[in-house]
C-alpha cells in the first residue's frame, strides 16, 4: 500500500487517499491550485511560525461537493460509483487515513466503529444536494 493513493478509472480521478504513514518534512499540496478543495500535509518543528493572516473574501464558483473524511478512529470500507450508479472499486481506510472524495459517486461501509470527521463545501442544499440509491454488488476491496 502506497502512502499517496489515487482512486482513478479511465483517466479521471475519483479520490486522493493520504495515509496515516505519509510524513515529509514542511507543506506538501495532494492538490492543484484549480481543484475546488485543496488538501494538504504540514510537518514542522517547534518554533516555526507560520505568519498571522486573514482570508480576503474571493468568489468563487462550486459546481460538485467535494468532501474530507478524517478517519480517527476503525476501519471504512469506500465504494466507488460512476455517475450511472455503476460499482467500480473499493478501497479500506484505517485510523489516521484521510481521504478527499473528488467526483462520482460513493458509498461506504463500517467495518469497525469508526470516529470521523467530514470538511466539505457548504452550504448544504438539502436533498438537492445528493442523489441517494442503493448499493450495488462489488468484487471485494481491491
Amino acid at each position: 500500500m502506497t502512502e499517496i493513493e489515487e482512486v482513478k478509472y479511465e483517466g479521471e480521478l475519483f479520490a486522493l487517499i493520504v495515509r496515516s504513514s505519509f510524513k515529509k518534512p514542511g507543506i506538501s499540496f495532494f492538490t492543484s491550485g484549480e481543484w475546488s478543495q485543496q488538501l494538504a500535509y504540514m510537518n514542522h518543528p517547534a518554533g516555526k511560525i507560520i505568519e498571522p493572516h486573514v482570508h480576503n473574501p474571493v468568489k468563487r464558483e462550486v459546481h460538485y461537493t467535494q468532501e474530507v473524511l478524517f478517519l480517527k478512529k476503525g476501519k471504512l470500507r469506500v465504494d466507488f460509483y460512476l455517475e450511472n450508479q455503476e460499482y467500480i472499486e473499493s478501497k479500506v481506510l484505517e485510523e489516521g487515513d484521510v481521504i478527499l472524495l473528488m467526483t462520482g459517486g460513493h458509498g461506504f461501509e463500517v467495518l469497525e466503529e469508526i470516529e470521523m470527521i467530514e470538511v466539505k463545501q457548504g452550504p448544504y442544499a438539502g436533498d438537492f444536494d445528493k442523489t441517494r440509491f442503493k448499493p450495488k454488488p462489488h468484487a471485494g476491496t481491491r
